[in-house]
């Protein structure tokens, strides 16, 4: 379920289709995420997910959707 809106979010911030987004998908390297496309994403997930905000170094941590995937489920469970 955490993928599936995660992916819906992404694929709606970086106008990518949906199926294209695994949890291999790099922010940077697949997406051309840049630092604001990244704040952008990381607000929209906080939002989402009902979180505080995100720190730097959480965010720097996470480099693909796996890796947001498996902090989301950190976070939440």
């Amino acid at each position: 379920m955490i993928f599936e809106k995660l992916a819906a979010l992404i694929a709606e911030q970086f106008n990518v289709d949906v199926d294209s987004i695994t949890m291999e998908t790099s922010f940077t390297d697949d997406l051309n995420a840049d630092s604001v496309d990244v704040l952008d994403l990381s607000m929209a997930v906080e939002e989402e997910f009902g979180l505080d905000e995100l720190g730097e170094e959480e965010a720097s941590s996470i480099s693909t959707v796996g890796d947001l995937v498996r902090f989301l489920k950190n976070k939440i469970d």
